[in-house]
């Protein structure tokens, strides 16, 4: 039996926002743009992992009010499931990352832990962190 990630979700304020962040800043590409009434689900990903991607997502897209309005609490708070990426150059996507604007929580460094990696906030304050693959 063979088990992989296709997908993972993040819930962001603007998708557009998020769009151009994870476009310009990280250099992913949208894969699928689903609209549904007032909602939009916008699959991203790279072309060196073919069939993984991260599903964009606004609080209310697909929930109820209730439940969207948790969701909208959690992301205002910043207390959501971070991303982890790893990149081949973490020098060179911090630096393209700073650039386009991303809010830096942490410049690249060595971990006690391990890897080295730096972190950012996305447009909607969801963290992002990026190790040295």
């Amino acid at each position: 039996m063979t088990i992989s990630l296709q997908f993972t979700h993040l819930t962001v304020h603007n998708p557009d926002a998020a769009i151009a962040f994870y476009r310009d800043a990280l250099g992913l590409k949208v894969q699928n743009d689903v609209s549904n009434g007032d909602f939009r689900w916008v699959t991203m990903g790279t072309s060196t992992q073919p069939g993984l991607g991260i599903v964009l997502s606004e609080p209310h897209a697909g929930r109820s009010q209730e439940d969207g309005d948790a969701m909208a609490r959690l992301l205002a708070k910043g207390v959501l499931p971070m991303l982890n990426f790893s990149a081949s150059d973490l020098n060179a996507t911090f630096e393209k990352a700073a650039a386009a604007g991303a809010e830096v929580l942490q410049e690249p460094v060595e971990q006690p832990w391990g890897p080295r990696d730096c972190a950012f906030r996305d447009p909607s304050g969801n963290t992002v962190r990026i190790a040295q693959a």
